[in-house]
């Protein structure tokens, strides 16, 4: 019996302890686009914010789409992702009282070296020409089709021109992440439309390259929110604000800065 009533004391502190350890761990949940992931640059910056503040990150990675819905059900403290108007209707909707310019990089066309559309040659780096020749051709064409940023920039320049490769057989649609659509793309020799970082950090390129980059409207704003806590009480508001000031200082713009990869800067810090 004394055995048991020690047991049981053992017991019910170890159980007290890993709650008030819970209780005072700091931590918060990121909901972000699948290329500040996928091209390395939170696995670079976060080490450097946690240790400093000691609060530890918590990643949610989905496309743009995916991660406003993840925030819009309260299910992240911070919101940070690269489609402007969809970001610019969480704040009015009232999820987060202010959307703050974090960084940019843009977005490119790859596609393999024999570009059987010939973009290179015909566009004159023009995405809206580059599309209308895809499309007029019937060139294979691989989507994301997942309401990302980057999806929804592919739909905006198929709009801007008036054409809908939807239901065409050449367009496919993968529903997936950018480096599952860039894969699909190799294997079918298809073009598709990435941002500069993930193409940067993607290693399986085979014989696909950049065709047509720098056209203006293939500029990608990222966007950086603290989901509203009038919303939802649980939201850790203090700490979560720590992290955005942290990004939007001058320390934290300059690491985003200094993230390169293989010589190359992959986001260019640009808060005022």
């Amino acid at each position: 019996m004394k055995k048991l009533i020690q047991l049981i004391i053992i017991t019910s502190a170890l159980i007290f302890n890993i709650n008030v350890y819970a209780e005072n761990e700091k931590s918060i949940t990121v909901a972000s686009t699948t290329s500040t992931e996928n091209s390395g640059l939170f696995k670079y910056i976060i080490p450097k914010f946690t240790e400093k503040y000691g609060i530890k990150v918590k990643i949610i990675v989905q496309g743009t789409g995916q991660a406003i819905k993840t925030a819009r059900n309260g299910d992240a403290d911070v919101l940070l992702v690269h489609h402007t108007p969809s970001e610019i209707k969480f704040v009015q909707d009232g999820f987060a009282t202010k959307r703050f310019n974090l960084m940019y990089n843009d977005f490119v066309l790859i596609g393999s070296n024999n570009d059987p559309a010939k973009i290179t040659k015909s566009s004159n780096n023009n995405v809206k020409l580059a599309f209308k020749r895809i499309y007029e051709i019937n060139s294979e064409f691989t989507s994301r089709g997942d309401e990302s940023g980057t999806h929804k920039k592919e739909l905006s320049i198929w709009n801007s021109i008036g054409l809908s490769p939807l239901n065409k057989p050449w367009y496919f649609e993968s529903g997936s992440s950018m480096g599952n659509t860039i894969n699909m793309a190799i294997a079918k020799n298809a073009y598709t439309l990435t941002d500069r970082a993930t193409w940067i950090s993607f290693k399986n390129k085979q014989d696909f390259k950049i065709v047509l980059q720098g056209d203006k409207a293939l500029f990608n704003q990222y966007g950086v929110m603290i989901v509203s806590d009038k919303k939802y009480k649980h939201i850790k508001t203090k700490l979560a604000k720590q992290f955005v000031d942290w990004l939007l200082s001058p320390e934290g713009q300059n690491i985003i800065n200094s993230y390169k990869m293989n010589g190359q800067q992959l986001f260019f810090a640009n808060y005022k």
